[in-house]
């Protein structure tokens, strides 16, 4: 197993897009992130390049990264990064850096969030025997 996995943070470039694909939900949404760094010389801030990525989500997660997540929020991304390289309209060949996450939340050192557990699906309950009906945790 070589993946390259990476945390990173920075903040959402626009709304988490959620489709579904053969059934399953799939988001996605583009993080940047600025590098800032401080010079003990001129004891000043600079701020780097933006860095954009491309963060893939999903089934159970990319529900909860399209009901929590807007444009703007803070975030800390965990999962595998991966390049793709494509040509453009232009004719020019284009290096995107995507994150396949496993891990998405609220950056908490920029703000507060409300969290709210999700609710397991209802499981349907068994026919123990004919016009008999057992719930899950119920002795038959």
């Amino acid at each position: 197993m070589s993946d390259s996995t990476i945390t990173i943070r920075g903040w959402l470039g626009g709304d988490v897009a959620l489709r579904t694909a053969a059934g399953v939900p799939v988001g996605n949404f583009r993080l940047a992130c600025t590098p800032r760094k401080f010079n003990r010389r001129t004891e000043s801030w600079s701020e780097g390049q933006t860095q954009w990525y491309t963060v893939n989500v999903w089934r159970g997660l990319a529900e909860n990264c399209a009901a929590s997540l807007r444009r703007g929020d803070p975030v800390v991304v965990h999962g595998r990064l991966e390049t793709r390289t494509y040509v453009n309209a232009d004719n020019v060949e284009v290096l995107t850096f995507e994150i396949d996450a496993v891990h998405v939340g609220h950056d908490l050192s920029r703000g507060t969030s409300q969290f709210t557990r999700a609710q397991p699906a209802e499981p349907a309950s068994t026919t123990s025997g004919p016009g008999e009906e057992v719930t899950p945790g119920q002795a038959a």
